[in-house]
């Protein structure tokens, strides 16, 4: 990270791999914050136990999503926190950048809540998280054996969202 002064505090993260390898995690949640699915691709470190890290995780989202409708400078209407909006609604945010990680987060009208942490030079992941979306109703939520709410155990969907997690990041 640079301050001001343009000293080198921690190292750089690697540079993007070309073979696509380059996404860390992603995570589903529901609406009401359980983790559905956690999947790792490139995550040299671990800090905490599952558990913890899914509630950092949907607190993180939790708090960002407050802090942007309350900082929204064209609606005097803050919203009711925690409750979906639909997409164009409102004040939201898609991502943010730090100097080792990218996070990606889209949150759909049913209060499902995709987040996919990469590369932070990866680019602009809207598109690729509406078709991560997609592939969950196609392989999970039309799955008459998936019963909602429940973790994602569906060999199919987690084959297509390496192959195509691989090809984006």
């Amino acid at each position: 990270m640079q301050f001001f002064g343009g000293s080198e505090i921690s190292p750089s993260p690697p540079v993007p791999t070309a073979t696509g390898n380059n996404a860390h995690m992603m995570y589903v949640f529901n609406r009401n914050g359980v983790c559905l699915l956690y999947r790792e691709w490139n995550r040299p470190l671990h800090t905490l136990n599952p558990q913890q890290d899914h509630k950092l995780m949907f607190g993180l989202l939790f708090s960002l999503k407050s802090l942007t409708a309350k900082m929204d400078p064209t609606s005097a209407d803050k919203g009711n926190l925690g409750v979906p909006q639909l997409p164009g609604q409102g004040c939201s945010f898609h991502s943010f950048r730090t100097n080792t990680y990218k996070l990606s987060f889209m949150e759909t009208p049913s209060g499902i809540k995709i987040i996919l942490v990469t590369h932070p030079r990866t680019g602009d992941l809207r598109e690729p998280l509406k078709y991560i979306y997609n592939l969950y109703v196609e392989y999970v939520a039309k799955n008459p054996l998936y019963t909602p709410g429940t973790s994602i155990r569906c060999e199919l969907f987690n084959t297509a969202l390496d192959q195509y997690v691989r090809s984006i990041a």
